[in-house]
């Protein structure tokens, strides 16, 4: 059956070609009176062609748009994006990116869920990095439905699992904590271990910590992450900890904690090179977050002020009502942090 005047057409070009089937629409005429023709893309059998203009012409959409690859609309949408948000989440959207590798040079309207379900079960990481990379597939879905370039948001579709639960905690031992100790100026960031033991910061936290924002000499640091009462808290420092923060402040660099080329560092690296390795030197069993809960834990048993305690890592709390800090407060925490063996 012939198309309708101005549906357009599919023919097969000549030759061996993985994608042979090419459908195309009229854009107009020459001065000569031939037909000017507008490729839509190309295919490797006739069905999907004609699939691809018939989806054309139920929803026309932009044919240059349509061209934009993976990687191309995620510079675009980070561009804009990022300005707008947080640096820890601009850490998670990066890592999400790293693992749509398979995704960087198709087309972004030839996606489908296969192709991203692909990349979420090949990923062999837990549930919450799954999440990370749903999230930027929705956020860029989100981005492309706004500007034309995709009209079905297919990472809906997407099956992450469920969450298998939280991590057992665990909290540094007094044993263990002795051996980090030790072994400071055996191993390159094991100083960045007992930051956030005895400061209470997460990886993300901490990593995102300008030089510009810390007061060694008034022994506090301005930083913080996730909730409101958590973001640009005052961080006591524990005199045991403020010769590592000095080393790290001497660099004269923006972050506080820097990678090799004096760059902020990510969190997949930071966990993956440094802590985990450390880890298996020193034969311990912890995760990133058991230093978040050793703080809490030594706070508790230092008998500390849970006022304070709740402070110090940003946790909300009704007898908080705003996020100013007198000298009087910053001292109160210093005091309630130096508690601490």
């Amino acid at each position: 059956m012939k198309n309708p005047n101005g549906y357009g057409s599919i023919y097969k070009l000549s030759g061996k070609r993985r994608k042979p089937y090419i459908a195309r629409r009229t854009i107009g005429w020459s001065d000569d009176g031939k037909q000017l023709y507008q490729t839509i893309g190309y295919y490797e059998t006739r069905p999907l062609a004609m699939n691809a203009l018939a989806d054309y012409n139920m929803n026309p959409y932009d044919i240059e748009k349509s061209k934009i690859t993976f990687s191309e609309l995620y510079n675009k949408w980070s561009k804009e994006h990022f300005p707008k948000v947080s640096d820890n989440a601009i850490v998670n959207y990066k890592v999400g990116y790293n693992y749509c590798k398979p995704l960087y040079d198709m087309k972004f309207i030839d996606i489908r869920k296969n192709h991203m379900q692909s990349v979420i079960d090949n990923s062999g990481k837990a549930y919450p990095t799954r999440k990370l990379i749903k999230t930027l597939l929705n956020q860029l879905y989100n981005y492309a439905i706004e500007n034309d370039v995709s009209i079905k948001k297919y990472s809906q579709y997407i099956d992450i699992g469920k969450n298998e639960g939280k991590l057992n905690r665990k909290p540094f031992s007094k044993d263990e904590i002795q051996l980090l100790f030790n072994n400071e100026k055996n191993l390159d960031y094991i100083d960045t271990i007992l930051i956030m033991i005895y400061t209470g910061l997460r990886i993300g936290e901490l990593l995102t910590i300008k030089r510009e924002n810390v007061f060694i000499d008034k022994r506090y640091m301005v930083g913080g992450i996730k909730t409101d009462a958590g973001k640009n808290r005052i961080i006591p420092i524990h005199e045991k900890i403020v010769p590592y923060i000095q080393k790290w402040y001497d660099k004269n660099t923006t972050w506080l904690i820097t990678n090799f080329k004096q760059e902020q560092m990510q969190y997949s690296n930071y966990k993956r090179e440094k802590f985990d390795n450390i880890m298996e030197k020193l034969r311990m069993e912890h995760n990133p977050h058991d230093t978040r809960h050793t703080f809490a834990s030594l706070m508790d048993s230092a008998g500390a002020n849970k006022l304070c305690i709740k402070r110090i890592m940003g946790h909300s709390s009704q007898d908080i009502t705003d996020k100013v800090y007198t000298h009087k407060d910053i001292s109160e925490l210093i005091e309630a942090v130096n508690l601490l063996e």
